[in-house]
């Protein structure tokens, strides 16, 4: 056997008195890819950056880490940095923090090639051009003086990946790189991921929390869990005869079970009619409306006490805006209907009370909890303004309660945001709305920024808590796989429209539209037979 690429002994990484890796040992062979498999804190991310000594000044690395024989442990700055971007790139979680946002991506681009070639204008601005069409950005030489933030999810990644891949690396490190992104978008920067790794011949260090992913793209598979590696070998034998509880748990997280259904007779508790938002499109110096951008263009739904609608679309679909639009949190055109109340007809004032009502639980749960309040102060908040003849005493009671509900101590109600993990933040944020009895909860991309095991906990009380309180869901995700899970009917938006709409059985078991179909192959990598191609299978719009 020839020598391996990357060869890591017994690594271990140190915080202070934390140790974050314990004696940890891979091997990862020319054109080879390794998959680094965990949840949040399990040390992968920490593993990674350890190869390139990317880590701060107050971590202690022990072991030895040799990168084509040669001992990164030990090598002087000036060493590390010819490997650094040159032989070895690195593709980071979060484009849109990676990326200097005060510079073009031609300009980004063309650095790499300066410090590390020495290439300078022309030859730099052809190399670049070169990436980009390489990577998959159409017209490239028009989007070289475009800054970050011009660019979608999608694109700022394979920015990300031209970087990276600059001046061919013979190992390419990606730290989650397709976590924050649409499955369809995930899809495609994994196939071209593993295109650019067969024409260029790299090895590639994967590191994920989605075991779907390990199965397309790696050929072994490192499991870790606090800090230490729990079990390794092939893909195919770890997912055919996993032999670590860990690993099994992680295997069998995935979000499961099914909706329980609502009465049948049961009323409706919202619903909305051509329902539009449509943003101003505005040029000159008079700021005139030249067009719009139709986020949510003519949408019909309605949604029973009990229900779950799931609403499914790629970044930029209208999704989010829709869910706003009902809680009348962004301006809309149409008729919304809140428990016989028409919503749009109401002044500010006058819809103050319905908003108990009506409540919503946003995608980042740390983003949404104010980081200078406790958590009782959080889920207390809504109380003092919607219930106001409550005392102190009945408030912290409620409060307690619906701690309780969502499986949380109530003891923690003085401690802040910072001090819980991500899945105990959203179970805050869900508490937050919970406190206030509401008939109906939007909840947009909950589970997205979490690990699958814990997606799967967050699902199975959002479950519970419906069929108590026999609670309505308008339900967004790009995640069709948690969307399974838990919608009654569906409804699918690309550019603001339904696409298509149904029960959601129907809907996975036999789509009408392509874009269905696609979105179906790239969250579940299965390709569902056309609704015409099954003309017994029962359909319900």
């Amino acid at each position: 056997m020839s020598a391996p690429l990357l060869s890591v002994r017994d690594l271990s990484v140190s915080f202070g008195p934390h140790e974050a890796v314990r004696n940890v040992s891979f091997d990862i062979a020319p054109g080879e890819t390794l998959a680094l498999v965990g949840e949040s804190g399990s040390g992968k991310s920490v593993t990674a950056l350890s190869v390139l000594k990317l880590l701060p000044p107050t971590a202690r690395i022990d072991g030895d880490i040799r990168f084509e024989g040669e001992n990164l442990t030990t090598a002087t700055e000036a060493a590390l940095r010819a490997v650094r971007g040159n032989r070895v790139g690195m593709i980071f979680q979060e484009p849109m923090s990676s990326l200097n946002p005060v510079h073009t991506v031609g300009k980004q681009i063309g650095e790499v090639l300066a410090v590390h070639q020495g290439l300078r204008r022309n030859a730099a601005r052809a190399r670049t051009l070169e990436l980009l069409d390489a990577v998959g950005i159409p017209d490239p030489a028009s989007r070289l003086d475009d800054f970050p933030h011009q660019l979608s999810g999608g694109q700022r990644q394979r920015v990300m990946i031209a970087m990276a891949l600059a001046n061919d690396p013979k190992l390419l490190i990606a730290d989650e790189p397709t976590t924050a992104l649409d499955v369809t978008v995930q899809a495609q920067i994994l196939d071209l991921l593993k295109t650019l790794q067969r024409q260029n011949g790299m090895a590639m260090l994967f590191i994920t929390h989605d075991l779907s992913i390990v199965r397309r793209i790696a050929d072994r598979v490192c499991v870790m869990t606090k800090g230490e590696i729990v079990e390794s070998g092939p893909v195919g034998t770890i997912f055919a005869d996993p032999q670590h509880a860990y690993t099994k748990h992680l295997l069998a997280a995935a979000p499961r079970g099914v909706p329980l259904e609502p009465a049948p007779d049961a009323r409706k508790v919202v619903e909305a009619a051509e329902l539009k938002v449509w943003f101003p499109i505005r040029r000159g110096l008079f700021r005139r409306t030249v067009g719009h951008i139709k986020a949510v263009d003519g949408v019909d739904l309605a949604i029973q006490k009990g229900e779950t609608l799931g609403v499914v679309g790629e970044s930029g679909s209208g999704k989010s805006s829709l869910g706003y639009a009902l809680l009348r949190l962004i301006p809309s055109q149409g008729r919304i209907v809140l428990l016989g109340n028409d919503v749009q007809s109401r002044s500010w004032r006058a819809l103050r009370p319905l908003r108990k009502h009506m409540q919503i639980v946003f995608q980042d749960p740390f983003g949404s909890l104010s980081p200078r309040m406790s958590v009782g102060q959080i889920v207390e908040e809504g109380l003092g303004v919607h219930f106001p003849h409550l005392t102190r005493a009945e408030r912290a009671d409620k409060v307690a309660a619906a701690l309780r509900e969502v499986g949380l101590d109530p003891a923690t109600v003085n401690r802040y945001p910072h001090e819980f993990s991500g899945g105990q933040r959203q179970r805050i944020a869900i508490a937050r709305a919970l406190v206030l009895e509401p008939e109906l909860l939007v909840l947009d991309e909950p589970t997205s920024a979490l690990d699958v095991s814990i997606q799967a906990q967050v699902i199975d009380l959002l479950r519970d808590v419906q069929a108590r309180r026999q609670l309505s869901y308008l339900f967004i995700s790009h995640d069709l796989r948690v969307v399974r899970a838990l919608a009654h009917r569906l409804i699918v938006m690309r550019n603001g429209k339904v696409v298509e709409a149904g029960l959601a059985a129907d809907v996975f078991a036999a789509p009408r539209q392509d874009y269905t179909r696609q979105l179906l192959a790239a969250a579940l990598d299965i390709v569902p037979p056309a609704a015409d191609a099954l003309p017994s299978a029962p359909r319900t719009d």
